[in-house]
């Protein structure tokens, strides 16, 4: 375990929608380094900033036409340099978001394998040689590219534009020229080139990546086996090269993931997890619409003695993917769910705007394929000037449509309040990183079994250094019997009686 992660806390950042400093409308590079302090005064010491490689994002960015070039809407590589350069002297690591399953249309890879002459990149994707024949039956394609070329229908791994790159097939079938097995020397070019890619930015101080849809790499890979030692030979190069270059996935099952080689993994609103039974759908911190934790909770114990204590398991506040917590949530449940996410194992990830209550805009235009998750994407509030302080260029020049609410929270409204959900925050990773039971190693044990209407309550770490947490979202006060003579050494809320009050939490030693 790579020592920095231990105590690691992340920021996510979608810079298109952080702060803007040349008035294009879009965030930047610039405009991140302007907000490092911010960032480091909330007390996070780490980010994942999701991609800002060259693009013609149709993907929000996630389609990259140039893996080694920042894209001119972001600035430049020497501004990504100064942006390292300037989290590293506060005490910040900064994760870029790799994205090895594809590519753009545009990239020049994907153009040459389309010439049929054969070149170095005609294997770098995977061909049908028919524009008659589809990928029916493939793991992990959803769909093809036809009729642009004279070499058939290229794999697709999301959209339309983003053709897959080719690491072979486990167990292909012989009868198909196009499904190379995963030691084909095509498909080890394909390992090799994303190689370069990492070595290239870890070079430049970048601290490591994000791994986009790392569960998807070889197709037809029942069980993910050789998924899983592909993985496996990228994390042995970067443990001879790069050390303590870290590796996160976006995967959903660390029983897999972290065997891999990957030192996280999240858990996402997709998968087995049970994730949006916390936030999202009948959420166990909402008061008039509590649901249970209890399949949350088995797997969430069944997971982590699985995985061992080889890697850890992240529970995000959000993403860029789904709906923002607040979006079922009221301003004091917030804060129950931030005691939560902040005295859970794992390193925890706040969702930029998420530490003030961002809102999710419904039904709101797409954009740059959005879709729904673009209610999730709209700009950085930080102050009650123009643009809420995101950018000072026309309002309908802006990446995204602004919450349009008067009393839409901002930074400055809050952090000068300190009963605000900010501030309530950051007393809560200030906690975290003074007390040992809390960070990201310690062990964890649950008390009671997420019932709805009855409090959560568990213990952190072990031995005379031992914590007790009881959350009680519900409408009613309830007994928690095992914090009887118990120090309160926190509260949000308040414990009278051996009852916790309706919507309290407490942590107590």
């Amino acid at each position: 375990m790579t020592n920095w992660l231990k105590t690691a806390i992340f920021y996510e950042i979608y810079p298109q929608s952080f702060y803007d400093t040349n008035g294009d409308g879009i965030g930047d590079l610039r405009g991140i380094i302007k907000k490092l302090d911010y960032i480091k005064d909330l007390g996070c010491n780490a980010l994942w900033i999701n991609p800002c490689f060259e693009s013609p994002f149709n993907d929000a960015g996630y389609d990259i036409s140039d893996y080694k070039k920042i894209a001119p809407r972001y600035g430049t590589n020497e501004d990504m340099r100064e942006l390292l350069t300037e989290a590293h002297s506060r005490g910040i690591h900064v994760l870029l978001d790799l994205v090895p399953g594809h590519t753009s249309i545009e990239h020049k890879w994907f153009k040459e394998s389309m010439k049929s002459e054969e070149n170095e990149y005609s294997a770098r994707y995977i061909w049908s040689g028919c524009p008659w024949e589809r990928f029916e039956g493939v793991s992990h394609v959803i769909g093809g590219i036809n009729g642009i070329c004279e070499r058939g229908t290229a794999a697709v791994n999301f959209f339309s534009t983003q053709p897959a790159l080719n690491y072979g097939f486990a167990n292909p079938d012989p009868d198909k020229h196009w499904q190379l097995p995963v030691d084909a020397p095509e498909v080890i070019a394909t390992r090799e080139a994303i190689l370069d890619i990492m070595r290239f930015w870890l070079s430049m101080g970048c601290d490591g990546f994000r791994v986009d849809m790392a569960h998807s790499m070889i197709k037809n890979d029942e069980d993910c086996v050789e998924t899983i030692k592909l993985w496996q030979k990228f994390r042995a190069v970067l443990d001879e090269e790069f050390p303590e270059a870290v590796l996160i996935s976006e995967w959903g099952e660390p029983d897999k993931s972290i065997p891999a080689g990957f030192h996280m993994d999240f858990l996402l609103h997709f998968g087995p997890s049970h994730y949006n039974n916390l936030f999202r759908e009948k959420p166990f911190f909402s008061g008039k619409n509590q649901g249970g934790l209890q399949k949350f909770l088995k797997y969430f114990n069944d997971i982590r003695k699985k995985s061992g204590d080889k890697g850890l398991i992240c529970i995000p506040s959000g993403n860029h993917d789904m709906s923002r917590i607040a979006h079922k949530l009221t301003a004091h449940e917030l804060k129950l769910a931030f005691l939560f996410l902040l005295t859970m194992p794992g390193a925890p990830f706040i969702y930029y705007g998420d530490e003030i209550g961002m809102r999710y805009l419904e039904d709101i235009p797409l954009v740059e394929g959005g879709y729904e998750r673009t209610g999730s994407r709209t700009p950085m509030q930080w102050d009650t000037t123009l643009n809420a302080g995101f950018s000072s260029a026309p309002e309908d020049m802006l990446y995204n449509l602004l919450d349009p609410d008067k009393d839409r929270p901002t930074v400055l409204q809050q952090i000068n309040n300190p009963d605000s959900l900010l501030n309530e925050v950051k007393k809560l990773i200030k906690l975290r990183q003074e007390t040992k039971a809390l960070q990201n190693m310690s062990p964890i044990e649950f008390l009671t079994e997420g019932k709805a209407g009855e409090a959560l309550v568990y213990t952190r770490g072990s031995d005379k250094d031992i914590l007790y947490i009881a959350i009680n979202p519900s409408l009613n006060a309830v007994k928690v019997p095992m914090l009887e003579g118990k120090k309160v050494v926190y509260e949000t809320g308040t414990i009278k009686s051996g009852a916790l009050e309706a919507q309290s939490a407490v942590i107590c030693k």
